[in-house]
């Protein structure tokens, strides 16, 4: 039951992933998604001193992998208990982009809270809107 408005059961979902997936410095931080159909997608962050992508990234992938290219809401946890992260200013972009309507998970683990991912982004660069339509 969600009393509260946040979907416990997504991070109840990255926090297995996160404790038991994620091993040494590769791979510090996984995310889970909830799909429009309710499925839940978890995934993992790739790092490298490159810029690897970051879990929520992964996830994205990995949903469209499935048949999921609809998400509802997200959230990332990060590995040795250290609880819910925000995402970063990239994965916001990213995120906002694809899912213009998705909310994410944030806030310390007793202060969760489900926000608009649009609300993470004041003044947002929207690509779509940007975007020049050939009439032909």
């Amino acid at each position: 039951m969600q009393t509260d408005g946040v979907d416990h059961e997504l991070v109840r979902a990255a926090a297995h992933v996160a404790a038991t997936r994620c091993r040494g410095d590769n791979h510090t931080m996984a995310a889970a998604g909830r799909a429009r159909d309710g499925r839940i997608v978890t995934a993992v962050n790739a790092y490298h001193f490159t810029g690897g992508p970051c879990a929520e990234l992964v996830l994205i992938g990995t949903a469209a992998a499935q048949g999921a290219y609809d998400l509802d809401t997200i959230v990332a946890v990060g590995d040795r208990d250290r609880g819910v992260v925000p995402p970063c200013g990239r994965c916001r972009q990213v995120l906002l982009d694809y899912f213009p309507a998705l909310k994410v998970i944030v806030g310390t683990n007793d202060r969760l809270r489900m926000v608009p991912v649009t609300d993470l982004l004041p003044e947002s660069y929207i690509w779509a809107d940007h975007q020049v339509i050939d009439v032909g």
